[in-house]
């Protein structure tokens, strides 16, 4: 009889415990599409705002990524395959197509500023498109300060898919990242949980167009 009511206490005790969270369970997704919108806008004038018509896509399918920023000046793409460490660097500029190819060296170097960072969490919340968020601040190794709104109620199983969030404990809805005079925006405007096509992680053939141009040209001329 003692022993029923031991797991009797403890079978109540962790119910109490669940009742107490009801907005905290996650959900871990495989295969998600995040549309942002996105601004630059010099410090200290957040009513003037550049490129306001400018839109950041994010397409996860396990452990592949595609990330498309789609604006009235340029347009610019990034497919990483997080099984082989490979990725490409697609840009339309002036009329221009080019084709960046990258080796898991590569993508490492394209992003190691991103390498250590820690967010602190704040006492600041707000909920983002239904979703309850968590204010958190991080700074890179150039000093660059990143400003997140996160949720922890979906988290993408591939957290390779964005370089400066790999250690964040859950989604970015909207964040900045501040640096020198300006500030760079994106918040969230639609969020997909349906399967994305196979077809988004396709890299364009020679005869679609591009130009191909080594990792290490487009550093030289700032086209990475």
């Amino acid at each position: 009889m003692i022993l029923h009511r031991r797991y009797s206490s403890s079978f109540l005790l962790c119910c109490c415990l669940l009742a107490r969270v009801p907005g905290q369970a996650q959900k871990s997704v495989s295969e998600l599409t995040l549309v942002y919108d996105y601004s630059v806008i010099p410090n200290g004038d957040d009513k003037k705002a550049e490129m306001q018509n400018a839109t950041h896509t994010v397409y996860i399918k396990g452990n592949k990524s595609r990330s498309e920023m789609v604006s009235p000046l340029f347009n610019s793409t990034t497919i990483f395959d997080g099984n082989t460490g490979f990725g490409v660097i697609l840009k339309e500029v002036s009329g221009q197509k080019l084709l960046i190819r990258m080796n898991p060296d590569n993508w490492a170097d394209r992003n190691r500023m991103y390498d250590g960072i820690v967010f602190k969490n704040s006492a600041e919340t707000k909920e983002i498109a239904g979703y309850k968020c968590v204010k958190a601040i991080g700074q890179t190794k150039t000093g660059a300060v990143i400003t997140v709104f996160y949720t922890r109620e979906i988290v993408p199983e591939n957290r390779q898919y964005d370089p400066p969030f790999r250690n964040l404990d859950g989604l970015p809805l909207e964040y900045e990242l501040s640096s020198g005079n300006v500030r760079i925006r994106y918040r969230i405007a639609r969020i997909n949980l349906n399967p994305v096509p196979v077809s988004k992680f396709d890299v364009p053939s020679a005869s679609s167009g591009y130009r191909e141009m080594s990792y290490e040209d487009s550093k030289k001329m700032n086209m990475n």
